[in-house]
């Protein structure tokens, strides 16, 4: 997964809020269009990026292969996680040096 696809994606708010759905539990495509208020095809193009950017995965139940299920991607996600804590620590470490910086300046 690249942490730029994953960025990428989640910079459009629906698909953030398909993501967060889906942090519940695993929905099929329709229950998912239906919860954010998109057409069909809207939400298959929102659905492709997401798992393009491979933070969520796509199954079908084996009484019906028409019909779409999607999960998160644990890889994808604690990828995603791992990134974020590193830039966490990196501005923690920049603005704790800062705050020194201004609490001994003359």
């Amino acid at each position: 997964m690249s942490i730029d696809a994953a960025l990428s994606a989640l910079a459009e708010p629906h698909r953030r809020k398909a993501i967060e759905l889906l942090s519940q539990r695993s929905r099929p495509a329709g229950e998912l269009a239906r919860d954010l208020g998109l057409s069909a095809p809207a939400m298959s193009r929102h659905l492709r990026a997401l798992r393009q950017s491979g933070l969520v995965e796509e199954t079908s139940p084996a009484f019906d292969a028409r019909v779409k299920v999607y999960a998160l991607k644990k890889e994808g996600m604690n990828e995603l996680r791992v990134w974020l804590d590193e830039a966490e620590r990196m501005w923690a470490v920049q603005l704790a040096a800062f705050r020194h910086h201004i609490e001994t300046a003359p």
